[in-house]
């Protein structure tokens, strides 16, 4: 493919900065790039029509960590390492609404719950034991309790098959669409450039520039931010994130819906909310983490057919003929610690990866977090 002297002078040429991704960290990134320096030219490649991981995919969940999560990375981490990354957390969450604003994100303050069955009252009570602990070590970030038993709840949104339920009211939930949609109207309105169905396969350092090689073409930038999250090892092979696929599903509209807010469910492995009067319900990783750790955006039976028969069984055991409206799958980024990847890899390129299914959370902070080397 041959490039035209008018694709080069007006799209390639003279690239300050160039950004792979345009999720929520790459978009985030360019508008904090043409705050910093408004004259720069911001570039963004998106390989899909699209934000192509899972920024346009994800569940909308505005949250930070259910108590058995946040219990378990204490195991596994030290207090201020779990500390710092709940912190993190909320503060990304303040800094998305601070940049869109609650309109602009679909913002509702509806809460969370964790859900617990008969088969969970071991972990149920092992956690209620540590609920002021939890409460206490989470006090400076949040100024007042955030977990309290709320079991009464269970027969509000006419569940079945669970025993307890823990509520949180610092969650909420977000319109993933209308979010991202916000996000990329502001960093067009700033100046940055998108360039969807750009697929770049790769990302090397020359002198006092970089080279970004193209499927047809090549072209460069005086610096590069890679933040395609599952999808960075495709670039850059060396980083340690893998893909992780998160299947979704969500319902028609259902007369009488009793639930509101987000729910955590299996110790997070499942994941539901309402979107208005539909249920968006997703998670079955713990199925078939070996399978689900691909980039493919495909859906398996295993998966969907645990979906069906919760949503059936669990979720809504008082509506029957339920329909299923549309399944998706999306792919996040993950890997053997659950802190995020944000460096210089060599002297002109830089990453920001890695956000452990809290893309919602952390996102517009990380990409924020990433402007920090220019």
């Amino acid at each position: 493919m041959h490039v035209s002297f008018w694709e080069q002078e007006s799209f390639y040429n003279d690239i300050d900065y160039a950004i792979i991704g345009s999720g929520i960290v790459g978009l985030s990134a360019a508008v904090e790039l043409k705050n910093k320096y408004p004259n720069a030219k911001v570039v963004v490649l998106e390989k899909g029509f699209l934000p192509s991981g899972a920024s346009t995919k994800n569940a909308g969940f505005a949250c930070f960590g259910s108590p058995t999560e946040i219990l378990d990375d204490l195991s596994s981490m030290s207090e201020a390492e779990v500390f710092a990354m709940v912190e993190k957390r909320w503060k990304g969450l303040l800094n998305l609404k601070a940049l869109l604003g609650e309109e602009n994100l679909g913002y509702e303050a509806l809460g969370s719950c964790e859900l617990f069955t008969k088969n969970d009252e071991q972990i149920y009570e092992e956690t209620i034991q540590q609920l002021d602990y939890l409460n206490q070590f989470l006090k400076p970030i949040f100024g007042a309790p955030v977990f309290e038993v709320k079991d009464e709840l269970i027969n509000e949104f006419g569940f079945d098959n669970i025993s307890h339920i823990i509520a949180n009211k610092f969650e909420g939930q977000i319109d993933t669409g209308k979010a991202l949609k916000s996000l990329l109207k502001l960093a067009k309105d700033k100046g940055v450039e998108v360039l969807n169905g750009v697929n770049v396969e790769a990302v090397n350092q020359k002198e006092n520039k970089v080279a970004i090689t193209l499927k047809e073409f090549e072209i460069e930038a005086a610096n590069v931010l890679v933040a395609t999250n599952g999808f960075a090892k495709q670039i850059l092979s060396d980083l340690n994130v893998e893909p992780a696929r998160a299947q979704v599903l969500i319902t028609e509209p259902i007369e009488g819906l009793k639930l509101k807010g987000t729910f955590h469910y299996e110790q997070g492995y499942y994941y539901f909310r309402n979107v208005g009067d539909r249920v968006l319900f997703g998670g079955g990783r713990n199925l078939a983490f070996k399978e689900e750790n691909t980039a493919e955006f495909g859906l398996t039976s295993t998966i969907q057919n645990k979906l069906d028969e919760l949503l059936k069984h669990v979720i809504l055991p008082y509506k029957k003929g339920v329909k299923v409206e549309l399944r998706w799958a999306g792919v996040m980024g993950v890997g053997d610690t659950k802190t995020t990847i944000v460096k210089q890899l060599d002297e002109n390129i830089y990453c920001a990866v890695r956000m452990g299914g809290m893309g919602v959370a952390i996102g517009s902070l990380i990409g924020k977090e990433a402007v920090e080397f220019f």
